[in-house]
């Protein structure tokens, strides 16, 4: 992502549109597009002629650009697990690396970076009921190997608002589920980490529609993006107008959720209603 924009970058600079980039290149527009937007593999002679086409001659930004394109085209960690992921899913898993900040709001499950391993399988399982028991500790595994993003001294800040539903419904039951609630104790703790609730009580809210999540990247030439996870596919959104009116949402919800110093206190308030 951070090449295509890069590339986008230089050819917006040197006024070329995406069908004259690609031309030298024996590329569609709709190529480049896929390039500047970095879905797509990266030959290392495509970016050398894109260079010499965008007027970039200095041979150490040269190098500078074909180390980042032999970076972008190395195989990521959750390559491993092809086998049980969807195709749509690893544009997430690529975004998720690269963010600073995420920001998300959850009615039904606990965000997933947050999940302890036991709830995840049975999250995991209401979606895959037909799915072998190794298949199950495939997902798990991959699951719980994202978690260790948010552990990581350089990973993203995550700041999750999460519906009081999501903290009612005793998934993978009790005991399950009161493990799940005390590692969210122990999340609230971590300085990453932000939770808050939203309430029954607090009535409707500016996130209605359902949940979503926002990743914020370290680099300026990428803008947000706006997921939505839906039953066979994922929506990625990142126009002006439509990340404007989801951050503008989840700002809302930050003030109408419950204070982030109340967070523990309705933990442990549901942990002692399922005593």
């Amino acid at each position: 992502m951070q090449l295509g924009a890069h590339l986008r970058a230089l050819r917006l600079a040197k006024g070329l549109t995406r069908e004259e980039a690609g031309h030298p290149i024996r590329a569609s527009e709709s190529k480049i597009s896929r390039m500047e937007l970095g879905r797509v593999g990266f030959k290392e002679r495509d970016i050398t002629d894109l260079l010499l086409l965008y007027g970039v001659d200095d041979p150490a930004e040269h190098q500078r650009v074909l180390a980042l394109t032999r970076e972008a085209n190395r195989p990521s960690w959750w390559h491993a697990y092809g086998d049980v992921l969807d195709n749509w899913f690893h544009n997430y898993l690529d975004l998720e690396q690269a963010a600073e900040l995420i920001r998300t709001y959850e009615i039904q499950f606990v965000p997933g970076l947050l999940q302890t391993d036991a709830y995840a399988r049975a999250v995991i399982r209401l979606g895959h009921d037909a799915a072998s028991r190794d298949e199950i500790d495939k997902r798990a595994e991959l699951r719980m190997t994202r978690k260790q993003l948010i552990m990581r001294p350089d990973g993203p800040r995550l700041w999750a608002v999460v519906d009081e539903a999501v903290l009612r419904r005793p998934i993978g039951g009790r005991e399950v589920f009161r493990e799940q609630l005390e590692a969210l104790l122990d999340s609230c703790r971590l300085p990453n980490v932000r939770i808050q609730v939203m309430p029954f009580d607090s009535g409707g809210h500016s996130a209605s529609g359902g949940a979503f999540s926002i990743l914020r990247f370290p680099y300026e030439e990428l803008s947000d993006v706006v997921y939505i996870e839906h039953l066979t596919n994922g929506l990625y959104l990142d126009k002006e107008e439509d990340v404007d009116k989801y951050t503008a949402a989840i700002g809302r919800l930050f003030i109408d959720a419950e204070p982030l110093s109340r967070t523990p206190e309705i933990l442990r308030g549901i942990l002692n209603d399922l005593k």
